[in-house]
């Protein structure tokens, strides 16, 4: 099944194509009551053994028993034979290949005769199995397995068709005879193979349509309450008229076509196609699905290393564009301005970024406003149009330009990302005129095949895969939000909400690793306000809280840039000063406390201070409680001497 995108047609999806489609689902393809006329149909009864059912040609062998007619070895197949096994017999004087299909109840019995001119012409499948086994790449595959084909069967031509999600086909191989007209690269409706004939190919592989002006065998039965034979997995069920008219109409006599099945889905098929009436004999058939089986799964296993390497492609190219985001303070401006942005990982002509009631765009898109609010009235993402001029006209009045939109939640309520593309006139290459013009009815087959294009305005070009790569992009967004507001909620548990400085938490959870991790000498220094209850007391809290932010910016400018100021609790503060000596320690406490005995002014007060300091180094690895407890002892030996003093 070709994934590719497709941009829906009139012909594709107009109303005369899904008429088609419904009058084709009524057909009695299964049960027709006919066969073609190559060959003789029989139905026994299980229990009797009994010809109960019989092609007109055979009607004499009705209430007769499989013993009465034919020889020991139409007797041993019916004993024996499965349908996938053709075995040889006799009937009738003349050498016939029987299927027989023993699940079926009656039991049915179908006999070809044999094709004594292609009776070894199968041993040739097997070559052409293993020179098609190393090839990968699938355009090439399916010309050389058509090339061989041809070459096998003599058929005129051999066409190998592609079906999209959508049901329409498309003929990816074509080998023909030189002066027949090429059809490589049309498309197709699904009506020229509609849904109930494909279903039959799911349990019949393979199917021959002997002679397009064959009227087929009548079945004749002795028990009409039985009702019409169920013949969806025979060799010889007769054809619809609709598609024998359809045939003969494209000049083709005979066919035979062979199923491309991959998880149990209808992914393709190869047609043999023959100006005069051709029979291609049961083994050569059953050797050719063989050879289609391994094609299928070729072809299975490039789409998947394609999708493989264009998954991984996706990735990459998403990871270039969020990995911005943890370290980046702007989170529109990490997606839209940076290096990479949201259209490196989703190609389109723009994109609108809405998170937390901001939005944003790059590109070449409508005004934020208007786009928002078609945004919000197409409904809760996810949601993708590729041609919103068509499927909501009353919407895409509001921002002209756009044809296809593609818009994805990033979590929150009214936080999305939108994709946006403009027009994109496109041509489509059918098989035959796809209008009325070519029909007698716009129910009957078409009267030419001759290539026809087909324009296509008001939409886009198809997102594709691009609306899972979109989703995943929104995916990975929303991951790397939470994990940057986890990050920030983290780093604030570390932090004293007042001063911004580290606090006794960090300082209880990181202590022991900066001892271990520092290679030079470190050194605590203890700082303690001096009486600063009384400036509480005296003015307030506010000015209190407003003195200690003071003291918090005047620590970290005397300190320097290696070393960790903390808050511990209060108004003491600590600094762990790193690849330092007691001396130099001792020297960056005297900094401190100089910087903080100016005055602090706060609007129209002027508040003065005084701090103690205590110093101790870290010279033997003590534990960080014994750090501090030491520092501690220190800063109180500084006060008891004075206050406004550095102790050791």
């Amino acid at each position: 099944m070709n994934t590719t995108p497709f941009t829906p047609t009139d012909s594709a999806w107009g109303p005369d194509e899904r008429q088609r489609l419904l009058e084709c689902s009524t057909e009695p393809l299964a049960t027709p009551g006919r066969i073609q006329s190559f060959g003789t149909l029989l139905a026994v009864d299980r229990q009797t053994g009994t010809v109960v059912v019989a092609s007109e040609d055979a009607a004499d062998t009705l209430g007769l028993t499989i013993s009465e007619i034919g020889d020991d070895r139409l007797r041993d197949a019916y004993t024996h034979g499965v349908a996938i096994d053709p075995i040889r017999v006799g009937f009738r004087g003349a050498e016939h290949d029987v299927i027989v299909h023993r699940d079926a109840d009656p039991v049915i019995i179908e006999l070809e005769p044999t094709v004594p001119d292609l009776e070894y012409v199968r041993t040739g499948v097997v070559t052409a199995i293993q020179r098609l086994a190393g090839i990968t790449d699938a355009t090439e595959l399916r010309r050389r397995a058509a090339a061989e084909m041809k070459a096998i069967t003599g058929f005129d031509r051999v066409m190998c068709y592609d079906f999209f999600d959508d049901g329409h086909g498309e003929i990816v191989a074509d080998e023909r005879e030189p002066d027949m007209e090429p059809y490589l690269g049309l498309h197709f409706p699904a009506s020229d193979i509609p849904p109930q004939a494909r279903a039959l190919y799911l349990q019949k592989r393979s199917r021959a349509i002997v002679d397009t002006r064959d009227d087929g065998k009548a079945l004749v039965t002795l028990l009409p309450e039985l009702g019409p034979l169920d013949l969806t997995t025979t060799e010889l069920r007769a054809v619809s008229p609709h598609h024998l008219q359809f045939m003969r109409n494209m000049g083709q006599a005979a066919t035979v076509s062979f199923a491309l099945v991959a998880d149990d889905r209808l992914v393709g098929m190869f047609t043999c196609a023959h100006r005069t009436v051709r029979r291609v004999p049961i083994l050569l058939r059953r050797s050719l699905e063989v050879l289609a089986s391994q094609v299928t799964m070729q072809l299975t296993a490039a789409r998947q290393i394609a999708e493989l390497r264009r998954q991984l492609t996706a990735r990459e190219r998403r990871s270039a564009v969020v990995a911005p985001l943890y370290g980046a303070l702007d989170v529109h401006a990490a997606l839209l301005d940076g290096q990479k942005t949201v259209l490196d990982a989703v190609p389109a002509d723009g994109a609108y970024l809405r998170l937390g009631g901001v939005a944003r765009t790059i590109g070449d898109v409508p005004e934020p406003e208007l786009l928002g609010a078609v945004v919000d009235d197409l409904g809760t993402p996810p949601f993708w149009s590729e041609a919103l001029p068509i499927e909501h006209p009353e919407l895409a009045v509001e921002i002209p330009g756009v044809a296809g939109i593609l818009s994805v939640s990033l979590g929150e309520p009214g936080d999305c990302l939108v994709f946006v593309r403009g027009e994109v006139t496109r041509e489509v290459n059918w098989l035959g005129d796809q209008t009325a013009e070519n029909r007698d009815h716009p129910l009957s087959p078409r009267r030419s095949f001759s290539a026809w294009k087909e324009s296509v305005t008001g939409r886009s070009l198809p997102w594709g895969d691009l609306v899972k790569d979109a989703e995943d992009l929104a995916v990975d967004i929303r991951a790397a939000i939470e994990r940057r507001n986890e990050a920030e909620l983290a780093e604030l548990a570390f932090h004293d909400p007042l001063t911004g400085l580290q606090n006794r938490r960090f300082l209880d959870d990181r202590l022991e690793e900066l001892l271990r991790e520092t290679e030079g000498g470190v050194a605590m220094v203890f700082v303690d306000l001096d009486d600063f209850k009384a400036i509480n007391d005296t003015h307030g809290h506010d000015v209190g809280d407003a003195v200690l932010v003071a003291v918090s910016k005047r620590l970290t400018h005397s300190a320097r840039s290696e070393d960790v100021v903390v808050r511990f609790g209060g108004d003491e503060f600590i600094l762990i000063c790193r690849d330092v000596d007691v001396a130099d320690a001792h020297t960056i406490a005297e900094r401190a406390l100089l910087a903080l005995s100016e005055p602090v002014v706060v609007e129209d007060l002027t508040i003065r201070m005084t701090a103690s300091a205590g110093v101790v180094a870290a010279t033997e690895r003590p534990t960080s409680a014994e750090l501090l407890e030491a520092a501690d002892a220190a800063m109180y030996r500084a006060k008891r001497a004075g206050r406004g003093r550095v102790s050791r």
